[in-house]
């Protein structure tokens, strides 16, 4: 890095940190260095001429480097989550092949490690769910192979696959026929089983599936062909999911009488059911809430997506990742809105705290941010845009 770059570096790391009101030794911590080196970097007395640095910093600021340098780095190099990636793919390999190569495991044991892995996804624990996944996901298919508790594994398989796998994988940006390979598998567990609770996750595993390759027509078969009935709260729960899943379909096909169909309906559910996490959906009046934002969204109504927003209260969702999807889609629709920049960078960001995955890997997201960098000024709030940016990996 050329040294009129580093120019004043020292001087707007003081800035930076005095602006986000942190301490000498906080940031220090942060970055793996002493305060007294910290401090000598703000005063001009050592060089912060090393890119590793210069990005340790950034990382603890929570900023891009380049509002510490004044010129672009590269992104980050692999996180976590990509780390746990290939470990994840090569479970589902193994299991295509029939050698999943893991343990036979009590039934009791296995379910406790499924509910411990579905609960972490729904608090937005990707890198605990990515290290966890390939051991699981062979155990549970070893454990099926040895002809253990098979109706029992059928239903954990097909909730595994549908809430833990394919979720994580869409919440990671890993391939998509990744994903639809774990949703294959929950098929063809709920088709063996043949329960209708089991089908219907199945379903909705599919559905999503379908909609990430554009294939709506099918998509929308695959939910109205799906039945869990609403005799249990579990049953209304998972009919709930799929009366959402099809307005959100409908909305990508431009079918406005179904799409309103579908979340009129699902929103009678909810008004029964209540708020709750049944088959870790987190269905209930404040979910409705978020997918009719995303629903309006979908079919570009941005107006009407921010307003919905404000009727939504995000401490009533069951989970951290229902209200990262809430600040996101609030975000998004502000984003969209003239004169409101602001507001929709201070909503993603809200929504990056909660899960970062959400907004680094999101498809959407890097046009989102891409955008609002052309309509931000170089203030806090741009700041705050700029590291959103950098972390997901755009050139800023």
């Amino acid at each position: 890095m050329t040294n009129h770059v580093m120019d004043g570096a020292g001087h707007q790391l003081r800035l930076i940190r005095n602006a986000r009101r942190k301490s000498l030794t906080v940031i220090a911590q942060r970055a793996g260095i002493s305060a007294s080196y910290l401090s000598r970097l703000e005063n001009g007395e050592r060089a912060l001429d090393r890119r590793s640095l210069v990005v340790a910093l950034a990382n603890a600021l929570e900023v891009a480097p380049s509002e510490i340098t004044g010129a672009a780095l590269a992104a980050p190099g692999s996180s976590d989550e990509d780390r746990s990636l290939n470990g994840v793919r090569l479970a589902l390999l193994a299991v295509s092949m029939g050698e999943p190569a893991g343990e036979v495991v009590p039934i009791d044991g296995l379910r406790v490690r499924v509910t411990e892995l579905l609960d972490d996804q729904k608090d937005c624990k990707a890198v605990e769910v990515g290290q966890a996944l390939p051991g699981l996901i062979r155990d549970l298919h070893t454990t099926l192979g040895a002809g253990h508790d098979v109706a029992t594994l059928l239903k954990l398989l097909a909730l595994t696959h549908v809430q833990g796998t394919q979720a994580w994988l869409m919440d990671v940006g890993a391939n998509l026929d990744l994903a639809w390979q774990a949703a294959a598998l929950a098929k063809g567990a709920a088709e063996q089983v043949d329960d209708r609770l089991t089908l219907a996750v199945s379903a909705f595993g599919t559905a999503f599936g379908l909609i990430g390759a554009g294939a709506f027509d099918l998509a929308s078969r695959a939910v109205s062909t799906a039945d869990p009935g609403t005799a249990t709260p579990e049953s209304m729960h998972a009919a709930g999911m799929l009366s959402l899943t099809s307005s959100l379909v409908a909305a990508a096909r431009g079918n406005e009488s179904e799409r309103s169909a579908a979340l009129d309906h699902a929103a009678d559910l909810a008004a029964h059911t209540g708020e709750g996490n049944a088959l870790w959906f987190g269905f209930g009046p404040s979910n409705v809430g978020v997918w009719q934002m995303s629903v309006a969204l979908e079919a570009g109504e941005y107006a009407e997506a921010a307003r919905i927003a404000t009727t939504v209260h995000p401490d009533a969702l069951p989970s951290p990742t229902r209200r990262s999807a809430y600040f996101r889609e609030y975000g998004r629709a502000l984003a969209h809105l003239p004169r409101r920049t602001n507001d929709a960078v201070m909503m993603l960001r809200r929504a990056e705290e909660i899960s970062p995955t959400r907004i680094h890997r999101h498809p959407f997201m890097r046009s989102v941010l891409a955008e609002l960098l052309t309509k931000t000024k170089r203030d806090s709030v741009g700041r705050e845009l700029r590291g959103m940016a950098y972390r997901a990996g755009l050139h800023v």
